[in-house]
């Protein structure tokens, strides 16, 4: 059966001045002129994504929106109102986000986590950024396991991030080596599942693999560098974070393990190549 806010492969039932219109369940639905392709014809089957156009008119479109019901995406926000504001989800319409549905005042150009649901009220489509309902607390994961994440918001002690689209994650502010923003997709590493089913992130994998990693890096740099850079085991946090990406405890290990290889040499002042 084909489904309201997916997309569906329909067939072709007829071509109209409008359009094609399409075969959706017990009903049809129409492909307009600008979505249909010169060699379309009756009886073919064509993929689109089926919603509500501005007049509430069930539409196809050959366009594919950034996120389908029931899932989550960050979605940038285009326009607000007293009512609600407007995100781009990649189709002409704007998805509207209601204001009894978010979890924060929401300003144009920022991006915002939601997920996409039906409002059985409306019948339509919008999104939702209290995200606390959709939430599971019986995460399973081992220390080192590989997730994926979207930043929910920063708080005082770190970001707030959707792991895996089911659970709540924090990654500590002592653990980001690199810019990021809400609504950033990240990949990182679990560290701790907490009493209370949140998962404490990393973006770093934990124990040997990492340091073998950070080794590689400071390696590939210092030979695109030329064999040679001004940073070194004596060079403060902050430069070291700014050129490398990696906090001053990681550096110092990297830099040891090369060391030890015999493939740098560490001086005051600077790293180099044997």
């Amino acid at each position: 059966m084909a489904e309201f806010g997916k997309s569906n492969t329909l067939k072709v039932n007829r071509m109209a001045p409008p359009g094609a219109y399409l075969q959706f369940n017990d009903e049809e639905v129409l492909l307009p002129n600008k979505y249909v392709s010169e060699s379309l014809k009756v009886d073919d089957e064509v993929e689109v994504f089926v919603y509500k156009d501005s007049e509430d008119r069930l539409v196809a479109t050959t366009l594919e929106p950034l996120a389908e019901v029931n899932e989550f995406a960050a979605l940038e926000v285009v326009d607000v109102a007293p009512f609600g504001a407007f995100l781009n989800w990649g189709l002409e319409k704007h998805l509207l986000v209601p204001k009894s549905e978010m979890q924060e005042p929401m300003q144009i150009g920022k991006k915002y986590v939601v997920k996409l649901v039906l409002d059985h009220r409306t019948n339509r489509i919008v999104g939702v950024s209290k995200l606390g309902v959709f939430i599971r607390t019986d995460a399973e994961y081992e220390t080192g396991q590989e997730i994926k994440a979207l930043v929910v918001s920063p708080t005082d002690i770190g970001y707030k991030l959707l792991v895996d689209n089911m659970y709540w994650g924090l990654l500590y502010k002592n653990e980001v080596f690199k810019p990021i923003e809400q609504g950033d997709a990240i990949n990182g590493f679990v560290k701790k599942v907490r009493d209370d089913g949140k998962l404490d992130i990393s973006l770093r994998k934990p124990g040997k693999v990492t340091q073998e990693g950070d080794a590689e890096l400071i390696l590939k740099l210092l030979k695109e560098a030329g064999g040679q850079m001004a940073v070194s085991d004596k060079s403060d946090p902050e430069t070291i974070k700014a050129v490398f990406g990696l906090s001053k405890k990681a550096f110092k290990k990297a830099i040891g393990t090369l060391y030890k290889q015999k493939q740098i040499l560490i001086e005051p002042e600077k790293i180099s190549i044997v």
